[in-house]
């Protein structure tokens, strides 16, 4: 089973990049309303998005311990 967690080290390095696109599932639902998805236990926040949806999505900006991304296909 994918560790459900990023830890977040000096040197690790996320595991997306901005503009990359991906296949996700939200899992959750953020304090925000945003959804959210993991990718190798990264979080990334997908707005406009309820728990179960399956949509791609693309990285708009990348943090140290999670990232947002839009909705480009549901």
């Amino acid at each position: 089973m994918e560790d459900r967690r990023f830890e977040s080290r000096p040197g690790k390095v996320a595991p997306v990049k901005r503009g990359e696109r991906y296949h996700v599932k939200i899992e959750s639902i953020g304090r925000g309303g945003d959804g959210i998805a993991r990718i190798k236990g990264f979080v990334i926040f997908v707005p406009n998005t309820q728990v179960g949806d399956e949509v791609d999505i693309e990285i708009k900006n990348v943090k140290e311990r999670f990232a947002f991304a839009d909705v480009v296909a549901k």
